[in-house]
Protein backbone atom coordinates (compact mmCIF):
# COMPACT_ATOMS: atom_id res chain seq x y z
CA UNK A 1 0.00 0.00 0.00
CA UNK A 2 1.91 2.97 -1.39
CA UNK A 3 -0.49 5.53 0.32
CA UNK A 4 -2.12 6.03 4.47
CA UNK A 5 -5.81 6.55 4.94
CA UNK A 6 -6.49 10.26 5.59
CA UNK A 7 -9.30 11.05 7.74
CA UNK A 8 -10.78 15.15 7.04
CA UNK A 9 -13.79 15.64 8.92
CA UNK A 10 -15.76 19.30 8.08
CA UNK A 11 -17.41 21.19 10.33
CA UNK A 12 -20.55 21.35 8.37
CA UNK A 13 -23.90 22.55 9.47
CA UNK A 14 -24.92 18.74 8.85
CA UNK A 15 -21.51 17.21 10.54
CA UNK A 16 -21.05 15.21 7.65
CA UNK A 17 -17.70 12.98 7.48
CA UNK A 18 -15.74 13.09 4.20
CA UNK A 19 -13.35 10.53 4.03
CA UNK A 20 -10.40 10.69 1.47
CA UNK A 21 -8.49 7.82 0.53
CA UNK A 22 -4.74 7.34 -1.52
CA UNK A 23 -4.45 4.30 -2.15
CA UNK A 24 -3.52 2.02 -4.89
CA UNK A 25 -4.32 -0.92 -3.50
CA UNK A 26 -8.57 -1.33 -4.52
CA UNK A 27 -9.37 -3.97 -2.31
CA UNK A 28 -8.37 -1.48 0.81
CA UNK A 29 -10.07 1.09 -0.86
CA UNK A 30 -13.28 3.09 1.60
CA UNK A 31 -15.97 4.40 -0.17
CA UNK A 32 -18.51 6.86 0.85
CA UNK A 33 -21.97 6.59 0.50
CA UNK A 34 -23.22 10.55 0.00
CA UNK A 35 -27.42 9.50 -0.98
CA UNK A 36 -27.48 10.29 2.85
CA UNK A 37 -25.95 13.54 2.71
CA UNK A 38 -29.05 15.95 2.18
CA UNK A 39 -30.85 14.03 5.41
CA UNK A 40 -29.10 14.20 8.09
CA UNK A 41 -32.16 16.05 9.95
CA UNK A 42 -34.63 12.84 9.00
CA UNK A 43 -32.23 9.94 9.77
CA UNK A 44 -34.36 8.96 12.87
CA UNK A 45 -37.70 9.34 10.77
CA UNK A 46 -35.70 7.53 7.62
CA UNK A 47 -34.73 4.69 9.97
CA UNK A 48 -38.11 4.13 11.67
CA UNK A 49 -39.83 3.83 8.78
CA UNK A 50 -37.01 1.43 6.06
CA UNK A 51 -37.19 -0.57 9.75
CA UNK A 52 -40.93 -1.25 9.56
CA UNK A 53 -40.68 -1.73 6.07
CA UNK A 54 -38.01 -4.73 6.14
CA UNK A 55 -40.45 -6.38 8.87
CA UNK A 56 -43.01 -6.08 6.42
CA UNK A 57 -41.48 -7.74 3.62
CA UNK A 58 -39.98 -10.18 6.06
CA UNK A 59 -43.40 -10.70 7.04
CA UNK A 60 -45.30 -11.11 3.72
CA UNK A 61 -42.31 -13.23 1.99
CA UNK A 62 -41.67 -15.37 4.72
CA UNK A 63 -45.43 -15.89 4.99
CA UNK A 64 -46.00 -16.70 1.31
CA UNK A 65 -43.00 -19.54 1.46
CA UNK A 66 -44.33 -20.99 4.70
CA UNK A 67 -48.29 -20.64 3.40
CA UNK A 68 -46.45 -22.73 -0.18
CA UNK A 69 -44.43 -25.21 2.53
CA UNK A 70 -46.40 -26.41 4.85
CA UNK A 71 -50.06 -26.76 2.62
CA UNK A 72 -49.88 -30.27 0.28
CA UNK A 73 -52.73 -28.23 -1.95
CA UNK A 74 -50.36 -25.77 -2.98
CA UNK A 75 -47.52 -28.36 -3.95
CA UNK A 76 -47.70 -27.40 -7.50
CA UNK A 77 -45.38 -25.60 -10.26
CA UNK A 78 -47.09 -22.03 -10.32
CA UNK A 79 -46.87 -21.73 -6.38
CA UNK A 80 -43.36 -23.15 -5.71
CA UNK A 81 -42.36 -20.59 -8.69
CA UNK A 82 -44.03 -18.18 -6.29
CA UNK A 83 -42.32 -19.00 -3.52
CA UNK A 84 -38.86 -19.07 -5.09
CA UNK A 85 -39.79 -15.30 -5.96
CA UNK A 86 -40.65 -14.53 -2.44
CA UNK A 87 -37.38 -15.97 -1.46
CA UNK A 88 -35.45 -14.27 -3.81
CA UNK A 89 -37.01 -10.71 -3.00
CA UNK A 90 -35.76 -11.66 0.98
CA UNK A 91 -32.43 -12.60 -0.83
CA UNK A 92 -32.09 -9.54 -2.74
CA UNK A 93 -33.17 -7.08 0.15
CA UNK A 94 -30.95 -8.61 2.68
CA UNK A 95 -28.04 -7.24 0.08
CA UNK A 96 -29.54 -3.37 1.11
CA UNK A 97 -31.33 -3.33 4.13
CA UNK A 98 -29.37 -4.01 6.81
CA UNK A 99 -26.80 -2.08 5.75
CA UNK A 100 -29.06 0.98 5.38
CA UNK A 101 -30.09 1.03 8.44
CA UNK A 102 -26.92 1.05 9.90
CA UNK A 103 -25.96 3.76 7.84
CA UNK A 104 -29.01 5.60 9.33
CA UNK A 105 -27.26 5.28 13.00
CA UNK A 106 -23.96 5.98 11.83
CA UNK A 107 -22.41 9.92 11.16
CA UNK A 108 -21.18 8.74 7.86
CA UNK A 109 -22.13 5.97 5.61
CA UNK A 110 -18.63 4.00 5.08
CA UNK A 111 -18.40 1.02 3.23
CA UNK A 112 -15.22 -1.13 1.83
CA UNK A 113 -14.00 -2.17 -1.23
CA UNK A 114 -15.09 -6.04 -0.33
CA UNK A 115 -18.38 -5.15 1.11
CA UNK A 116 -19.54 -3.06 -1.50
CA UNK A 117 -18.46 -6.06 -4.10
CA UNK A 118 -20.48 -7.94 -1.95
CA UNK A 119 -23.32 -5.90 -1.51
CA UNK A 120 -23.10 -5.51 -6.09
CA UNK A 121 -23.60 -8.72 -6.27
CA UNK A 122 -26.54 -9.52 -4.28
CA UNK A 123 -28.78 -6.70 -5.62
CA UNK A 124 -27.58 -7.54 -9.17
CA UNK A 125 -28.33 -11.06 -9.24
CA UNK A 126 -31.50 -11.22 -7.48
CA UNK A 127 -32.42 -7.98 -10.01
CA UNK A 128 -31.83 -11.00 -13.06
CA UNK A 129 -33.02 -13.45 -10.90
CA UNK A 130 -36.41 -11.97 -10.15
CA UNK A 131 -36.82 -11.92 -14.26
CA UNK A 132 -35.65 -15.17 -14.78
CA UNK A 133 -38.74 -16.44 -12.34
CA UNK A 134 -40.58 -14.59 -13.95
CA UNK A 135 -40.14 -16.18 -16.93
CA UNK A 136 -40.33 -19.52 -15.96
CA UNK A 137 -43.59 -18.60 -14.44
CA UNK A 138 -45.13 -17.20 -17.57
CA UNK A 139 -44.23 -20.22 -19.17
CA UNK A 140 -46.09 -22.38 -16.58
CA UNK A 141 -48.77 -20.29 -17.27
CA UNK A 142 -48.50 -20.54 -21.14
CA UNK A 143 -48.53 -24.50 -20.91
CA UNK A 144 -51.51 -24.71 -18.42
CA UNK A 145 -53.79 -22.09 -20.33
CA UNK A 146 -53.00 -23.09 -24.21
CA UNK A 147 -51.89 -26.65 -24.09
CA UNK A 148 -53.90 -27.77 -20.77
CA UNK A 149 -54.04 -31.36 -21.48
CA UNK A 150 -50.44 -31.83 -22.17
CA UNK A 151 -49.40 -29.74 -19.04
CA UNK A 152 -48.82 -32.68 -16.54
CA UNK A 153 -46.80 -34.19 -18.96
CA UNK A 154 -44.60 -31.27 -19.54
CA UNK A 155 -44.27 -29.73 -16.43
CA UNK A 156 -43.21 -32.64 -14.32
CA UNK A 157 -41.13 -32.20 -11.38
CA UNK A 158 -37.93 -32.74 -13.07
CA UNK A 159 -38.65 -30.19 -15.43
CA UNK A 160 -39.50 -27.77 -12.47
CA UNK A 161 -36.96 -28.58 -10.42
CA UNK A 162 -34.49 -27.80 -13.92
CA UNK A 163 -36.36 -24.78 -14.82
CA UNK A 164 -35.88 -23.20 -11.19
CA UNK A 165 -31.98 -24.23 -11.28
CA UNK A 166 -31.83 -22.03 -14.40
CA UNK A 167 -33.96 -19.81 -12.86
CA UNK A 168 -30.84 -19.25 -9.63
CA UNK A 169 -27.71 -20.40 -11.73
CA UNK A 170 -28.01 -18.21 -14.57
CA UNK A 171 -28.37 -14.88 -12.60
CA UNK A 172 -25.86 -16.29 -10.15
CA UNK A 173 -23.28 -17.13 -13.31
CA UNK A 174 -23.87 -13.65 -15.05
CA UNK A 175 -23.35 -11.47 -11.42
CA UNK A 176 -19.96 -13.29 -11.29
CA UNK A 177 -19.18 -12.44 -14.62
CA UNK A 178 -19.93 -8.83 -14.04
CA UNK A 179 -17.91 -8.51 -10.65
CA UNK A 180 -15.13 -10.33 -11.92
CA UNK A 181 -15.06 -7.57 -14.80
CA UNK A 182 -15.62 -5.08 -12.95
CA UNK A 183 -12.68 -5.92 -9.99
CA UNK A 184 -10.27 -5.79 -12.85
CA UNK A 185 -10.88 -1.65 -12.64
CA UNK A 186 -8.79 -0.26 -10.30
CA UNK A 187 -10.56 2.67 -8.30
CA UNK A 188 -9.58 6.00 -8.35
CA UNK A 189 -12.26 7.85 -6.50
CA UNK A 190 -14.35 7.21 -3.40
CA UNK A 191 -17.42 8.99 -3.54
CA UNK A 192 -20.22 7.09 -4.62
CA UNK A 193 -23.98 9.53 -4.94
CA UNK A 194 -26.41 6.38 -3.64
CA UNK A 195 -27.66 5.14 -1.20
CA UNK A 196 -26.06 1.39 -2.12
CA UNK A 197 -23.25 0.17 -4.28
CA UNK A 198 -23.91 -1.14 -8.14
CA UNK A 199 -21.75 -1.95 -10.68
CA UNK A 200 -22.05 1.76 -12.54
CA UNK A 201 -21.27 3.47 -9.78
CA UNK A 202 -17.64 1.50 -8.84
CA UNK A 203 -17.05 1.92 -12.63
CA UNK A 204 -17.51 5.55 -12.45
CA UNK A 205 -15.03 5.75 -10.14
CA UNK A 206 -12.63 3.82 -12.01
CA UNK A 207 -9.14 5.21 -13.07
CA UNK A 208 -10.25 4.09 -16.74
CA UNK A 209 -13.28 3.03 -18.63
CA UNK A 210 -13.18 -0.43 -20.18
CA UNK A 211 -15.17 -1.59 -23.14
CA UNK A 212 -15.17 -5.05 -22.32
CA UNK A 213 -17.31 -3.84 -19.24
CA UNK A 214 -19.65 -2.01 -21.54
CA UNK A 215 -20.28 -4.48 -23.68
CA UNK A 216 -20.82 -7.63 -21.14
CA UNK A 217 -23.80 -4.45 -20.12
CA UNK A 218 -25.17 -4.51 -23.56
CA UNK A 219 -25.01 -8.40 -23.82
CA UNK A 220 -27.13 -9.21 -20.55
CA UNK A 221 -29.45 -5.97 -20.84
CA UNK A 222 -30.11 -7.89 -23.92
CA UNK A 223 -30.86 -11.05 -22.65
CA UNK A 224 -33.25 -9.81 -19.74
CA UNK A 225 -35.37 -7.97 -23.01
CA UNK A 226 -35.24 -11.04 -24.86
CA UNK A 227 -36.48 -12.76 -21.59
CA UNK A 228 -39.03 -10.20 -20.74
CA UNK A 229 -40.23 -10.47 -24.57
CA UNK A 230 -40.68 -13.90 -24.17
CA UNK A 231 -43.14 -13.44 -21.48
CA UNK A 232 -44.95 -10.80 -23.48
CA UNK A 233 -45.13 -12.96 -26.48
CA UNK A 234 -46.57 -16.22 -24.11
CA UNK A 235 -49.46 -13.51 -22.38
CA UNK A 236 -50.37 -12.46 -25.62
CA UNK A 237 -51.51 -16.06 -26.23
CA UNK A 238 -52.68 -16.23 -23.11
CA UNK A 239 -55.25 -13.60 -23.57
CA UNK A 240 -56.24 -14.79 -27.18
CA UNK A 241 -57.09 -18.12 -25.45
CA UNK A 242 -58.59 -16.54 -22.33
CA UNK A 243 -60.83 -14.26 -24.07
CA UNK A 244 -62.98 -17.13 -25.85
CA UNK A 245 -65.17 -18.00 -22.89
CA UNK A 246 -66.00 -16.64 -19.77
CA UNK A 247 -64.43 -19.19 -17.70
CA UNK A 248 -61.67 -18.49 -19.51
CA UNK A 249 -61.46 -14.58 -18.26
CA UNK A 250 -62.00 -15.07 -15.30
CA UNK A 251 -58.80 -17.59 -15.13
CA UNK A 252 -56.74 -15.66 -16.63
CA UNK A 253 -57.91 -12.60 -13.79
CA UNK A 254 -57.01 -15.09 -10.60
CA UNK A 255 -53.65 -16.65 -12.38
CA UNK A 256 -52.23 -14.18 -14.73
CA UNK A 257 -53.75 -11.29 -13.49
CA UNK A 258 -50.82 -11.15 -10.79
CA UNK A 259 -48.31 -11.75 -12.58
CA UNK A 260 -48.46 -9.14 -15.04
CA UNK A 261 -48.77 -6.84 -12.58
CA UNK A 262 -45.74 -8.19 -11.17
CA UNK A 263 -43.74 -8.22 -14.30
CA UNK A 264 -44.83 -4.53 -14.89
CA UNK A 265 -43.66 -3.50 -11.08
CA UNK A 266 -40.40 -5.51 -12.00
CA UNK A 267 -39.22 -3.76 -15.00
CA UNK A 268 -40.86 -0.23 -14.11
CA UNK A 269 -38.44 -0.30 -10.82
CA UNK A 270 -35.19 -1.73 -12.78
CA UNK A 271 -35.77 1.39 -15.52
CA UNK A 272 -36.21 3.83 -12.73
CA UNK A 273 -32.41 1.89 -11.29
CA UNK A 274 -31.16 2.05 -14.29
CA UNK A 275 -32.18 5.34 -15.50
CA UNK A 276 -30.47 6.93 -12.35
CA UNK A 277 -27.02 4.67 -12.66
CA UNK A 278 -26.34 4.92 -16.32
CA UNK A 279 -28.25 8.32 -17.34
CA UNK A 280 -27.11 11.81 -16.17
CA UNK A 281 -29.59 12.65 -13.26
CA UNK A 282 -27.38 15.74 -12.06
CA UNK A 283 -30.63 17.98 -12.84
CA UNK A 284 -32.89 16.23 -10.28
CA UNK A 285 -32.43 16.50 -6.63
CA UNK A 286 -30.49 13.86 -4.79
CA UNK A 287 -33.80 12.84 -2.52
CA UNK A 288 -35.86 12.03 -5.81
CA UNK A 289 -32.45 10.44 -7.41
CA UNK A 290 -32.65 7.97 -4.13
CA UNK A 291 -36.63 7.35 -4.67
CA UNK A 292 -36.00 6.23 -8.03
CA UNK A 293 -32.92 4.37 -7.22
CA UNK A 294 -34.05 2.12 -5.00
CA UNK A 295 -37.53 1.33 -6.20
CA UNK A 296 -36.78 -1.89 -7.26
CA UNK A 297 -35.59 -2.59 -3.89
CA UNK A 298 -38.73 -1.75 -2.54
CA UNK A 299 -41.87 -2.62 -4.91
CA UNK A 300 -41.61 -6.28 -5.60
CA UNK A 301 -40.34 -7.49 -2.42
CA UNK A 302 -43.79 -5.49 -1.69
CA UNK A 303 -45.89 -6.39 -4.43
CA UNK A 304 -45.06 -9.77 -5.07
CA UNK A 305 -46.56 -10.73 -1.79
CA UNK A 306 -49.58 -8.28 -1.67
CA UNK A 307 -50.66 -9.15 -5.53
CA UNK A 308 -50.53 -12.97 -5.15
CA UNK A 309 -51.74 -13.41 -1.72
CA UNK A 310 -54.02 -10.95 -2.21
CA UNK A 311 -55.44 -12.07 -5.72
CA UNK A 312 -55.19 -16.13 -5.67
CA UNK A 313 -57.98 -17.40 -3.65
CA UNK A 314 -55.59 -20.96 -2.83
CA UNK A 315 -53.00 -18.50 -1.28
CA UNK A 316 -55.82 -16.41 0.65
CA UNK A 317 -57.43 -19.92 1.66
CA UNK A 318 -54.15 -21.61 2.77
CA UNK A 319 -53.50 -18.38 4.75
CA UNK A 320 -56.57 -18.02 6.64
CA UNK A 321 -56.04 -22.35 7.42
CA UNK A 322 -52.46 -22.42 8.71
CA UNK A 323 -53.55 -18.93 10.95
CA UNK A 324 -56.82 -20.55 12.41
CA UNK A 325 -54.92 -24.21 12.71
CA UNK A 326 -52.50 -21.84 14.89
CA UNK A 327 -55.07 -19.82 16.50
CA UNK A 328 -56.98 -23.43 17.45
CA UNK A 329 -53.72 -24.54 18.34
CA UNK A 330 -53.29 -22.10 20.94
CA UNK A 331 -56.43 -22.54 22.54
CA UNK A 332 -55.85 -25.73 23.36
CA UNK A 333 -52.50 -25.49 24.87
CA UNK A 334 -54.28 -22.44 26.87
CA UNK A 335 -57.46 -24.51 27.70
CA UNK A 336 -55.34 -27.06 28.96
CA UNK A 337 -52.85 -24.96 30.88
CA UNK A 338 -55.86 -23.27 32.95
CA UNK A 339 -56.94 -27.02 33.41
CA UNK A 340 -53.57 -28.01 35.22
CA UNK A 341 -53.81 -24.95 37.23
CA UNK A 342 -57.11 -25.52 38.25
CA UNK A 343 -56.64 -29.14 39.26
CA UNK A 344 -53.19 -28.16 41.03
Amino acid sequence: MRGDISLTRTKSSTGFFMLRTMENSSFHKVFILTGLQQSEKNKSLYFYLTCTLYILIIAMNVTIIITVRVDKALHEPMYIFLSNLCANGLYGTVGFYPKFLIDLLSDVAVISYPQCVTQTYVIYSSAVCEITILTAMAFDRYVAICRPLQYHSIFTSHMVLKLLSLAWFYPASVSVVAIVLTVRVPICGSFISKLFCDIPSILKRGCYQTTVNRIFGIILMMGQVIQVLLICVSYVQIVRVCLRSRAGRRRFTQTCLPHIIALFVSILSLLFDLSCSWADTTNLSLDLRNVLGMQFLILPPICNPLVYGLQLPQIRRAILKTYLKTKVSKNKRNNRRSVIKAIG
